[in-house]
């Protein structure tokens, strides 16, 4: 893809280095983007660096999403995170679970967008303390849940608590691995086989 797609829409003089920034990218998956330290690993200038993650997205190896802001909490305002189209790159177990989690969020904005002409976001939630929820879904510009990515059946994210209380998120969903489902306040749990079924996800 990178040597025969590349060479036919974009300029690229070092089509090695390029090939290192795809082979870097699964292990950013999930955490804010930091294009200073690829640019480190790569030495090139950061003009380079954000130019070719803008080609890979063009590409659709990879993806990056904003952070969602809300008046009543210090939100970060700029970090990306970055996620790839084809999620089975990435070897962890839980950055590849949430990059499935995001795959599947996104086919749902696109679907909505499609269907029924609403204007679909794909967000996450992170203040300037590191409290974070994975992802949330607006709706012509309204939130209209959050989602964040366990892997295990663990308590609910003391995040989830922090910020359904101080945000106008109206439901929050923990998403696993497991098997078990149950609602507590505007928490739902919920199997990540039942996830997709609630939201009618492919």
């Amino acid at each position: 893809m990178i040597r025969d797609d590349l060479r036919d829409l974009e300029q690229v003089k070092d089509i090695g280095l390029l090939e290192q920034l795809v082979e870097l990218l699964p292990s950013r998956v999930g955490s804010p983007l930091s294009v200073k330290s690829l640019r480190e690993d790569l030495e090139v200038d950061h003009k380079t660096a954000s130019r070719w993650l803008s080609i890979l997205e063009n590409l659709y190896v990879c993806y990056r999403i904003s952070p969602y802001g809300s008046p009543r909490i210090r939100a970060v305002k700029k970090e990306q995170k970055l996620y790839l189209w084809d999620w089975s790159q990435v070897e962890e177990p839980g950055p590849r679970f949430e990059n499935l989690v995001a795959s599947q969020l996104l086919k749902f904005c696109h679907f909505h967008e499609d269907t029924e002409g609403y204007v679909m976001e794909l967000r996450y939630l992170r203040d300037t303390d590191r409290r974070e929820v994975d992802f949330v879904l607006l709706q012509n510009r309204k939130p209209l849940f959050a989602v964040e990515c366990k892997t295990g059946e663990k308590g609910i994210s003391p995040a989830i608590h922090y910020f359904s209380e101080r945000t106008p998120i109206p439901i929050f969903y923990q998403v696993h691995l497991g098997d078990r489902n149950y609602d507590s306040g505007k928490v739902r749990v919920r199997s990540y086989i039942d996830f997709c079924k609630e939201l009618q996800l492919p």
